[in-house]
């Protein structure tokens, strides 16, 4: 019996308790979990293979990788920029997952206002294979909104993200 590892979600962002969540994973062969650690944390790869994000910034300096408790701003869906705050850095080791988590919150008037925990978890697995789930939480009448569309854009963006990534991890960009 194999046992797959979980997202360690904070309580006031637990599946199922805000307004839109959503959960997408790929299992692979070909790439390693170190590949893939490294695109997603090195922001300035991510327009070159994700097309729904833009204007990625680190307004208190840093970056372009991702870090412990780094901040970072980026636009998503439409959204101007949202603040963002690494709260969760752990890169992959043997038998260990890599996991990465941030918030990102737009404020503004109550029909405006998002709070989201986007996580991330890497891992290798047996047979030369890869795990990369991506799960997140909003609350806001913004992320209801999008709950509500069909197909949720959530859902597909995010897919298109993990498709887009191990494709970068694999030096398979233009496919």
């Amino acid at each position: 019996m194999t046992t797959q590892n979980a997202i360690d979600w904070p309580e006031k962002y637990l599946p199922g308790t805000g307004d839109n969540f959503v959960s997408n994973e790929v299992v692979v062969r070909g790439v390693t979990a170190a590949r893939v650690w490294r695109h997603l944390t090195d922001t300035s790869t991510w327009e070159s293979y994700y097309d729904n994000v833009a204007d990625i910034s680190f307004p208190r300096g840093g970056g372009p990788e991702l870090t412990a408790d780094v901040d970072f701003a980026f636009g998503t869906f439409g959204f101007p920029p949202l603040d963002a705050h690494v709260v969760e850095f752990q890169a992959p080791a043997e038998g260990v997952p890599g996991r990465l988590s941030w918030t990102a919150k737009q404020d503004g008037a109550p029909e405006e206002r998002l709070d989201v925990l986007h996580a991330w978890l890497v891992e290798d697995l047996p047979g030369g294979r890869v795990r990369v789930l991506t799960q997140e939480t909003q609350i806001g009448r913004p992320a209801a909104e999008l709950a509500k569309q069909l197909p949720n854009p959530m859902l597909n963006g995010h897919q298109a993200w993990l498709d887009g990534l191990v494709r970068a991890a694999s030096g398979r960009l233009g496919d």
